[in-house]
């Protein structure tokens, strides 16, 4: 295998953007860079910035100059004792100082892009970008195609409707700085988008895995054979689907492609891939520092070990997010890869949400280790999550799109993976929601008391 796949006929600057030269470095060439591009950043904005300059009040940025032996060479000495943030101390920011609050570098007539998060675990956050801030996305993403060997030979297909979610206006940047073809599908339906995909020959599909297999299922009702068609390469994100192997298989066989997990934030950029190994994702380490913290002591959990992912990105100066607490919980891998790269890596991409777990009857379940079992069923069309309380305990109930006969295998499999018996039960086809942005199959019903 080559250390790096080709990105073809791109140009030289799409190229040099990903930084070539990094992605195999070692850890204390990267760490140095990410010190220089960190301390230098921060010394440019905290005087313009009011946000950052209550944060780091009597903090020395002098203080970031080794690496920290410590961590693996992962983060920064002095570093660490930097003040996290969260996402409801920026909504908390906002709407004590609206419209946008105070985490602005530049002046407002700078500003020339304004996206929201999408609200899914609470208030959505406003979030701006400058010419130069929004090239960073750009730059971000031309790591993501790069990794996934597209190029500007290829058609992109961006399979979403535009609006204020951030995830494919930065794909569509990305795409126009390697070169590619972009074919925008938003105000469309499924059956619409799909011939759109058949006549334009497209050869890569970006939108949520979820997505993707709705997408499959239209073209099967419709007739529409879509694993013979020109799509080579899915790119995904915004749920871990597509580093969930059960999920990124069944996209695989109906698409006939190769599936590829992104990872990236509104609030905090494009800021990991999958790369040609595909059995984990990799940080983009010269535009992120990443750390894996034990969720409860806030200490770096070691290689193998799962914790939460706490990013500081290193180029979004514009409104910039320091030891920014994701939520989002990995494991932390190594440094190690096939395809060539020393980037940290997070194998199975993200596994859930921290505050997602629930305790069923004394046991740690996860909606993302239910979905592991429930795609190894192509039968199963779409399935949702039911949270109730019982007393002081979780109850959950889990509804499938699939035929009868099939809920006395499916609720073995999931007896084997949980070690309790998991009630299901079948729905009629087409009866639960379809997403195509982030789906949200669990349906939190304790706050109600049902």
């Amino acid at each position: 295998m080559d250390p790096l796949p080709r990105l073809p006929d791109a140009t030289a600057l799409a190229n040099d953007r990903v930084r070539p030269w990094l992605q195999m470095a070692d850890r204390e060439s990267i760490t140095r860079y990410q010190q220089n591009r960190l301390r230098t950043g921060l010394a440019r904005i905290v005087p313009t910035n009011s946000f950052l300059q209550r944060k780091l009040a009597g903090f020395d940025l002098r203080s970031l100059a080794e690496p920290d032996g410590d961590s693996g060479g992962t983060t920064l000495p002095a570093f660490r004792s930097l003040p996290f943030t969260s996402k409801q101390e920026l909504i908390d920011d906002q709407l004590g100082n609206p419209p946008f609050g105070t985490n602005l570098s530049n002046p407002p007539r700078d500003y020339i892009r304004l996206h929201q998060t999408s609200g899914t675990t609470g208030s959505p956050l406003t979030i701006l970008d400058t010419a130069e801030s929004w090239d960073w996305w750009a730059d971000c993403w031309t790591a993501v195609y790069h990794a996934a060997g597209v190029g500007r030979d290829d058609t992109v297909f961006l399979a979403f409707s535009f609006g204020p979610f951030i995830g494919f206006w930065s794909a569509y940047e990305g795409a126009k700085r390697i070169g590619a073809l972009v074919v925008p599908g938003g105000g469309q339906s499924s059956v619409q988008r799909l011939r759109m995909i058949l006549s334009t020959e497209a050869t890569v599909l970006v939108c949520t895995p979820t997505y993707a297999l709705h997408l499959a299922e239209v073209a099967a009702q419709e007739g529409i054979d879509i694993s013979s068609s020109s799509i080579r390469v899915a790119i995904h994100a915004g749920e871990p689907g597509a580093s969930i192997p059960s999920t990124r298989a069944r996209i695989e066989e109906a698409w006939g492609a190769r599936a590829y997990d992104h990872l990236g934030m509104t609030e905090m950029g494009a800021y990991a891939f999958t790369c040609v190994n595909q059995d984990h994702v990799h940080i983009n380490e010269s535009e992120f520092i990443a750390e894996v913290l034990d969720p409860i002591t806030d200490q770096p959990v070691a290689v193998g070990e799962e914790g939460e992912l706490v990013l500081t990105n290193l180029g979004r100066w514009a409104w910039p997010a320091i030891r920014y607490r994701t939520r989002d919980r990995v494991i932390r891998g190594d440094t190690t890869c096939p395809c060539g790269r020393t980037y940290l890596t997070l194998p199975g991409g993200i596994l859930g949400r921290v505050d997602d777990m629930l305790i069923v009857r004394g046991v740690n379940i996860y909606p993302s280790s239910i979905e592991a079992v429930l795609r190894r069923f192509p039968a199963i069309s779409e399935f949702r999550v039911i949270v109730t309380r019982a007393g002081e305990l979780d109850e959950i109930e889990v509804e499938l799109e699939c035929p009868e006969e099939l809920l006395p295998q499916v609720e073995q499999e999931l007896r084997d993976a949980f070690r309790l018996r998991v009630p299901i039960r079948s729905v009629p086809s087409g009866s639960l929601p379809r997403f195509e942005l982030k789906a949200r199959r669990l349906v939190d019903r304790r706050q109600n008391g049902e």
